[in-house]
């Protein structure tokens, strides 16, 4: 008799609650319906509670019914299901993704993989066998390229708005204030999120406008996720807007910038140069001469002014677009 595609659908979402139910600690039915939603199991909540009651009754699962909502966990005799385990250098993996990507992966993923970054987490315990792996997150570290910062607070529910609305391609509304600190509400289509140094930056287009705009998440106040759908700009490339120098506060038009600096300022250019064609010259005199094509900003202003006195004769030359 053939399976009817209910029951499969069924026993589908039990075995995602018992491979997301952690067994030193206990979850919520709430938790447990917010991972399988961002995993795609559209279900009630009533229904998770159901199936996490017949779950409790036939495995070593227990529930605590002293408050509400009730906390489900592993026994901790329990084998648990016979699922394959993530190895100790999955779950190292898993850990420093969880670091490096959470503000760049949708929030409604990384709530639907909190069980696997708490099994991996749980992995790297002080087990003898996991020693190395979990030695490793304090062997390696991004460091910063210039004075660093700490984050700056973004208002509650922005930053899980944003992600989902990216995601979705749904339109974004926006209570927002901008670096004036001028406040205004807005409807935006988001396209594309970026993080520089501690900032997050939504890059967008306005309601009635074609062309993007780069907003700073700390400073919208308020995002809701509208059920309106767009179709994403066929013409939009999020790494050729970044190419194009808008993150650095440019407009994408190109120059051929000369400018001498004193060799020990721009030893380090010799090593890591300012474009593929980057022509360097010394001029015996403890100057070296540089010549490049770079794209024209405010960034590139700060950088040339960091130097000081060690930075002298700085020229641009407009590039044509068609050599772009």
């Amino acid at each position: 008799m053939a399976q009817r595609p209910d029951t499969l659908d069924t026993a589908l979402l039990m075995l995602e609650l018992l491979r997301r139910i952690p067994r030193g600690r206990k979850i919520t039915t709430s938790e447990l319906h917010q991972q399988l939603k961002g995993a795609g199991f559209e279900r009630d909540l009533r229904t998770i509670q159901r199936q996490l009651e017949i779950l409790s009754e036939h495995f070593d699962i227990e529930r605590d019914e002293r408050s509400k909502p009730y906390g489900y966990r592993w026994l901790e005799r329990a084998q648990g299901l016979a699922l394959p385990q993530l190895t100790p250098q999955e779950s190292l993996l898993l850990q420093l993704a969880e670091e490096h990507l959470k503000n760049l992966l949708p929030a409604r993923l990384m709530r639907s993989m909190e069980g696997f970054f708490t099994q991996a987490r749980r992995n790297l315990g002080d087990g003898p066998n996991t020693r190395l792996e979990r030695e490793w997150p304090r062997k390696v570290r991004v460091v910063a390229t210039s004075q660093p910062l700490l984050a700056p607070a973004i208002a509650s529910g922005v930053l899980e708005a944003v992600s989902e609305a990216l995601y979705a391609n749904h339109w974004l509304d926006l209570d927002y204030r901008n670096a004036a600190r001028q406040r205004r509400q807005a409807r935006v289509m988001p396209l594309g999120l970026a993080q520089q140094g501690p900032r997050l930056y939504l890059v967008c287009r306005f309601e009635g406008f074609d062309n993007e705009r780069s907003l700073a998440l700390h400073r919208i106040g308020k995002a809701e996720v509208s059920t309106l759908a767009f179709e994403r700009p066929r013409g939009f490339d999020l790494q050729r807007y970044d190419a194009d120098g808008r993150f650095g506060f440019g407009e994408g038009r190109r120059i051929r910038l000369q400018f001498c600096i004193e060799h020990d300022a721009g030893f380090h250019l010799q090593e890591t140069p300012l474009s593929k064609d980057q022509q360097v010259q010394d001029q015996g005199d403890g100057w070296l001469e540089i010549t490049a094509t770079v794209v024209d900003s405010a960034m590139l202003d700060w950088w040339l002014r960091g130097f000081g006195d060690a930075v002298r004769g700085v020229s641009r030359q407009a590039v044509p677009a068609e050599q772009h």
